[in-house]
């Protein structure tokens, strides 16, 4: 049995950098240990350092091979990259399937990289409700870049914009992913456009086919903006990647400039605040359900005695009180 939880030394052992500390920390916030309130008490002092960049897209378009060619560039400029590679859920144990760790070995012994893969554990829109807390750890961690890449399930992968400072949507030509992204909202969604595979025919079309859609898009837009970057490489060969690594650096900058930083990461500590209310209110009614309270007034709505809402408020005020 482990023994009870020193939390002032594990953040201080993480602080210094030490793998085993920063892993223990992510294995209790994925799992909700009861005292994640006070992990995230402790690390949010030291945080607001790391820059987060999301890396999304369709199934097959090399976001595993990209997020680790991404590594390799941004190790040669002496940045520490953490990285969560968030993969789909197994159905037997809803641990993740780690995939994307398997393609990232060559990194694994690099002590300026932490790779850690995370479950959606049925979790919609490509992320785990975790990710926000393994944010936070790697970034009191130290770590100068923080790199989210998200299950390629399809179209619906785009919560990591609610995380991310910046946000790569990746494509590959061949495949028909400027219709259907656009469909989904994917394209509105991103701050670099980095058409991978670029060594394939249909590239051109790819790229002309972004182009097209950002200009439609920017008609709408009054006062300053981000002109997205279409950015092709062959990240299996490590080509086009050094200019990625230039549109981040610049996307960056322009958000410093035109106070856009702060304000993504005030929208993203309002839906992390809000996400916590709601998982806290669920929990009591779960508490309320368990006492019959619920069944309570769900059997007087059924005889009309109550109307849904007005069974409702009584649950709400049970709540208050």
């Amino acid at each position: 049995m482990a023994g009870p939880l020193d939390l002032d030394d594990l953040v201080g052992r993480a602080r210094d950098g030490q793998p085993r500390a920063v892993a223990r920390l992510l294995s209790l916030v994925e799992d909700a240990h009861p005292r994640v309130a006070d992990i995230a008490r402790a690390l949010t002092p030291h945080t607001g350092r790391a820059r987060v960049v999301g890396l999304t897209g369709p199934p097959g378009v090399g976001k595993s091979t990209s997020t680790s060619a991404l590594l390799t560039a941004l190790r040669a400029e002496g940045k520490r990259v953490g990285v969560l590679a968030v993969d789909p859920s197994s159905p037997f144990s809803g641990g993740a399937l780690l995939g994307d760790r398997i393609r990232m070995t060559e990194h694994a012994t690099d002590p300026g990289v932490f790779i850690r893969s995370m479950a959606t554990r049925g979790h919609l829109g490509g992320l785990s409700w975790a990710t926000p807390q393994a944010v936070r750890v790697l970034d009191a961690a130290g770590f100068d870049v923080v790199l989210i890449e998200t299950v390629g399930v399809g179209q619906s992968e785009v919560d990591v914009v609610k995380l991310a400072d910046t946000t790569v949507v990746l494509l590959a030509p061949g495949m028909g992913d400027g219709i259907q992204a656009a469909k989904a909202g994917v394209l509105e969604i991103a701050d670099v456009f980095v058409v991978n595979k670029a060594d394939r025919e249909g590239a051109d079309a790819t790229v002309h086919d972004l182009k097209q859609m950002i200009s439609l898009a920017r008609r709408e837009i009054r006062g300053p903006s981000w002109r997205q970057p279409i950015v092709r490489t062959v990240a299996a060969k490590g080509e086009g990647v050094d200019e990625v690594v230039q549109a981040l650096a610049a996307h960056h900058d322009w958000l410093v400039e035109h106070d856009e930083l702060a304000r993504r990461r005030v929208a993203r500590a309002r839906d992390e605040v809000e996400a916590i209310a709601l998982r806290r209110l669920r929990a009591e009614l779960v508490d309320l359900r368990g006492g019959g309270r619920l069944a309570g007034v769900a059997e007087r709505v059924v005889a009309r005695e109550l109307d849904p809402f007005a069974a409702a408020d009584e649950l709400i005020a049970d709540l208050r009180g």
